[in-house]
């Protein structure tokens, strides 16, 4: 059975995930984040596209993602198969890295577009593994809150746009609000 063609189209906005294979961890220090961190941009310089958000878990990933002229799939097998190679070499193992297709969801809203901005950022902290957003630091948060960590591989702009003044205030006060206050 063949699988469904992704909907693609210039422009179009994923929420891309992916996992370890079986669960299984896929950064196990910095050195590995940093690595899959500069397959990204080297994907970002051979298939220009926008990253508005991202986090790197242990065992997972999400990036927000929007395309300018070429499909996901391209982008993504690009970052597998480089981040795949690095991995096996490095701890010596065979086989594959990430568990079957990475996932994309297409943003067909202005709404989930935030959400998803949002969730990413504050994955850490639902997770355990951060008190605050901003004390995670693989994920692109800080690149949204604070002039101090700019982050090169990250579009700000688009997510912002949608906030007023004070932008960056007020997506803080959006994403580090609790379910109590909503």
């Amino acid at each position: 059975m063949s699988r469904k063609p992704r909907i693609y189209f210039p422009g179009a906005i994923y929420h891309i995930t992916d996992r370890g294979n079986r669960c299984a961890a896929l950064f196990y220090d910095d050195r590995d984040r940093k690595k899959y961190l500069g397959i990204v941009e080297e994907a970002h310089s051979q298939y220009p596209f926008h990253l508005h958000s991202y986090c790197l878990m242990s065992n997972h990933i999400h990036l927000l993602l929007e395309t300018i002229n070429h499909h996901p799939q391209q982008i993504m097998s690009m970052i597998n198969t480089q981040y795949a190679i690095y991995f096996n070499r490095r701890y010596e193992f065979i086989g594959h890295v990430f568990q079957g297709r990475y996932k994309a969801s297409l943003i067909d809203s202005l709404q989930y577009f935030l959400e998803v901005s949002k969730y990413i950022h504050l994955n850490p902290v639902e997770s355990g593994l951060a008190l605050s957003p901003e004390s995670y630091p693989w994920s692109s948060y800080n690149a949204y809150i604070s002039s101090n960590h700019p982050n090169p591989l990250v579009t700000t702009e688009k997510v912002l746009f949608y906030f007023p003044e004070p932008k960056i205030e007020n997506y803080r006060l959006f994403v580090e609000e609790t379910k109590a206050e909503r």
